[in-house]
């Protein structure tokens, strides 16, 4: 990749284009969400490019995401620990009984 160094961003399109590889932002992008069997990664309004080499198809997501553990938010667990005053784990198993549901969770936990 030596000669690619100093290369301005027109250069280094038209080489890519050369070895046949296509580079595409994704525009108006308002979510991307990976799913994974314990986590959720939700990126809101990140910047998507999409490479196509050799017919393959690499999409890069820029953003910080919010990371959701088993469809419970970090977040609410913190919430729901402090205001029922109980371990994070128990506001976390709470949350999960509820689906979620900040409120009934905290009065469960009281």
């Amino acid at each position: 990749m030596h000669g690619f160094r100093g290369a301005n961003p027109k250069q280094m399109q038209r080489m890519m284009k050369q070895l046949g590889i296509s580079v595409e932002d994704i525009e108006d992008v308002e979510e991307v969400i990976i799913r994974t069997p314990s986590k959720e990664y939700l990126f809101k309004n990140p910047s998507v490019t999409m490479m196509v080499a050799q017919g393959q198809k690499t999409f890069q997501v820029v953003g910080e995401p919010e990371i959701t553990e088993s469809g419970v938010s970090e977040e609410d667990i913190d919430l729901v620990s402090s205001q029922a005053n109980v371990p994070r784990e128990d506001a976390k198993k709470a949350l999960e009984e509820c689906s979620g549901d900040i409120a009934e969770a905290i009065l469960k936990l009281q």
